[in-house]
Parts: C-alpha cells; structure tokens; sequence
C-alpha cells in the first residue's frame, strides 16, 4: 500500500522514544494490545486518519510530524546556528507541500479502504 512508504510506524517509534513513552503506555492509551501496537511501529498494520490523529494527541505532536519525521522538528537549528559561528549557515527546509501530499495520500488511501469496507 502507498502509505507504507512513508514509513507511519519508524516515525511513532521515534517520536514516542524521544518523549521517553514505553509501548505499553502507548497501547493503553489507545486502548489495545501491546503486540497490537507494535505492529504499528512495525508497519505492519493500515493505519486509519482517526488512529494517528489519537496517537499525534498522545505524542503531543502534529499529525505532520508522524507523516514526515525530521531531525530540525526536534533540534534547535537557531541555536546550531549561533553555536558554529556566523560563518555557518544552516538552511531551513519547508516541507508543508511534502506534508499536504503525504496527508492527501493518507487520505485517498483511508477513502478506498472505506469504500472496499462499504463494499463499494
């Protein structure tokens, strides 16, 4: 499926060992299993809209952050900045397009689920 190359699962992970949550905290506060919420971090399951949203609101990050993971989210590239010196630059990505396009791409894939669960 598309959205396993984003790669959902590495990026929870990421974030929920950064912000120092254990898997089991996790699957409690979405209510399910340990081993379920592993797959999660494994890719190995279809993530629904609903479900990352949950997990971002748990994370106490933006649902973009889980589609695209990136180190100067969590770094302070200013301060990196003043730290080499004036000479140093360090350039500031935006990503919000490349955000919009996996956000749609989630989206379309979560609409043909529904619909195949609709049986449409």
């Amino acid at each position: 499926m598309e959205t396993q190359s984003i790669n959902i699962g590495d990026n929870i992970k990421k974030f929920r060992e950064l912000k120092n949550i254990t898997r089991e905290a996790m699957a409690a506060d979405l209510e399910m299993s340990v081993s379920g919420y592993s797959k999660i971090e494994r890719n190995e399951v279809d993530l629904t809209i609903s479900r990352i949203q949950k997990i971002a609101q748990i994370l106490e990050i933006d649902i973009s952050q889980i589609l695209n993971f990136d180190a100067t989210q969590i770094f302070n590239i200013t301060h990196n900045q003043l730290v080499q010196g004036f000479g140093s630059q360090v350039e500031n990505h935006n990503h919000s397009d490349e955000y919009k396009d996996k956000y749609i791409q989630l989206l379309e894939a979560e609409v043909k689920r529904l619909k195949s669960v609709a049986g449409e």
